[in-house]
């Protein structure tokens, strides 16, 4: 009997198990941060002398803020990276850390408004920092739709790598906004002597972003390797549609 030859499609490339080795290690160090970041922001740090307990959404406000100005400034080096390289991993870093950090600007946001309320008495006011953050919120949502609006890959890969390079600009523009212009917001005062924060909210606060970053990196490795699965898929959808195109 004569033998058939098939032509097999390629298997797609393994994206990485929870049991990897790398995997359960940030599984477990964003486990341990976390419950530690919790442990010590209800029970370790005490109460405020003015705010009481409310001052504890401190510990999720600003971590989510830094990790806003963190994931916007990787989605300008990724898009540097593309633009210099053309290598489509730096854009896959690039549009999963944007999707990460309108998250966690919408949760500085959230978080803001709710604590706004307690202190200042209002859910919301045109402060220079929470207008500028917004503003930073609406920069990223438009680079996340630019790329859901352009079919082709390499114009949405390149357009979007221009915005994301461009929109780094409102970073600093947070940042500083608070030296700029009369704002509601304290200049950052943390540890200054004689007005810093004391020494167990201070940890608190670090143990609190090292935790979220943890988070961070979690979340962007593993949008990283759905958005690799998804053009995988989509390779193979085109080779099998090759394949009985040719046959036929």
């Amino acid at each position: 009997m004569r033998q058939v030859r098939t032509t097999e499609l390629p298997r797609p490339r393994r994206l990485g198990a929870l049991r990897e080795p790398a995997n359960a290690a940030l599984y477990a160090a964003l486990l341990l941060s976390m419950g530690l970041a919790i442990f010590m922001a209800f029970v370790f740090a005490p109460a405020e002398r003015v705010q009481a307990e409310v001052y504890r959404i401190l510990f999720v406000h600003v971590p989510s803020a830094w990790l806003a100005f963190f994931a916007f400034g990787v989605v300008a080096l990724g898009s540097v990276m593309f633009l210099i390289r053309g290598k489509s991993r730096w854009d896959r870093l690039a549009h999963a850390s944007a999707e990460i950090g309108v998250l966690f600007t919408t949760l500085c946001l959230v978080t803001g408004s709710i604590w706004g309320r307690s202190v200042w008495g209002v859910w919301w006011q045109w402060d220079p920092r929470l207008t500028t953050t917004l503003i930073m919120w609406f920069i990223y949502v438009s680079y996340l739709a630019l790329r859901s609006y352009i079919d082709d890959p390499n114009a949405r890969q390149r357009m979007a790598s221009v915005l994301g390079i461009v929109g780094v600009v409102s970073v600093p523009i947070v940042w500083f906004s608070v030296e700029w212009w009369r704002s509601l917001h304290p200049t950052p005062s943390i540890t200054n002597p004689g007005g810093g924060m004391p020494a167990e909210m201070l940890t608190t606060l670090l143990v609190s972003v090292a935790a979220f970053t943890v988070f961070y990196v979690v979340l962007v490795r593993q949008r990283m390797q759905l958005e690799l699965a998804v053009a995988e898929l989509g390779s193979l959808r085109e080779r099998l549609h090759e394949r009985n195109e040719d046959s036929t």
